[in-house]
């Protein structure tokens, strides 16, 4: 066995997808930081020049790898050329994603059906590819990154909570099928985080036509969410989460990873749905 497999063996071996910016960044670094062999995945690599730049600074084990988790065969070949190179995956990160925003009946099927191949679908080819291995393995642990519109729903956003929503359900169920061959499975769920998110958020293309019944509407949500975003935790926050899960000797389904997301789930777990949707349509106007 050579050095290199040595060092493999004995080290953690980590995947984390949509590391080019904000949250998956951080996490990949983070990870790295902490003595995992990371590999930061994202669909263009020539979005990795700064990940790369601190991680040979810092001299961290981290290597980028490209993978749109759009696309199977794309899944599939990240996920073999990692395998070969490391022979085992432990943690696997699935944060890649994006916001859609607009009112259900200004957005395009074809718009939300993109919202979920991201978000959703995406999630699953990657879980997909790495389980026959965590599954020989007999160990392993997946962490997908959720939301606070994973647990409740806001106007402008029922493409991306609900998208949300279905990889709670997702993530709650295979929690019971994976335990059997030792993996288990993360939410993460962060509130308001201070990254470029909201501006990389896609519009609904009717959602800019002032014309829109819900145009007013749409300009409140975006007010209040720039507000909001000024006191909002920062991704390192987030990042800090995921790792103190993934070692947490007591753990748990369910992480919230934010001040502000766990106030509101104090309130909603204390309240009735009544009381509670209308404390969230007060926050909305």
């Amino acid at each position: 066995m050579t050095f290199l497999h040595t060092l493999m063996s004995e080290k953690k071996v980590a995947i984390v997808t949509g590391s080019s910016s904000g949250i998956g960044f951080e996490i990949s670094l983070m990870l790295a930081r902490n003595g995992f062999i990371t590999y930061a995945t994202m669909r263009d690599l020539q979005k990795s020049s700064t990940l790369r730049s601190i991680a040979d600074k810092e001299n961290i084990p981290l290597t980028c790898v490209q993978l749109d988790v759009t696309n199977e065969k794309s899944v599939k070949q990240a996920i073999e050329t990692i395998v070969n190179e490391s022979h085992n995956v432990d943690v696997l990160v699935n944060n890649a994603g994006y916001g859609l925003s607009g009112a259900l009946e200004d957005l395009l099927i074809n718009e939300i059906k993109l919202q979920f191949d991201t978000n959703f679908f995406g999630l699953i080819r990657a879980t997909q590819a790495v389980l026959p291995i965590m599954r020989n393995q007999r160990s392993g642990i997946i962490v997908n990154i959720s939301s606070g519109l994973g647990r409740f729903g806001i106007a402008t956003s029922s493409a991306y909570a609900s998208s949300k929503f279905a990889i709670e359900g997702l993530t709650e169920s295979i929690s019971y099928e994976l335990e059997p061959f030792g993996i288990r499975t993360i939410l993460v769920e962060p509130g308001i985080i201070k990254t470029n998110f909201i501006k990389a958020a896609v519009l609904g293309q009717k959602s800019t036509d002032s014309n829109s019944p819900y145009f007013q509407f749409m300009s409140n949500m975006d007010d209040g969410m720039k507000k909001l975003i000024e006191s909002g935790e920062s991704p390192e926050y987030v990042a800090r989460v995921v790792l103190d899960a993934i070692n947490d000797s007591k753990p748990k389904l369910r992480y919230l990873a934010g001040k502000d997301v766990e106030h509101i789930m104090e309130i909603k777990n204390k309240v009735s749905d009544e009381d509670f949707h209308n404390m969230i349509k007060n926050m909305s106007t």
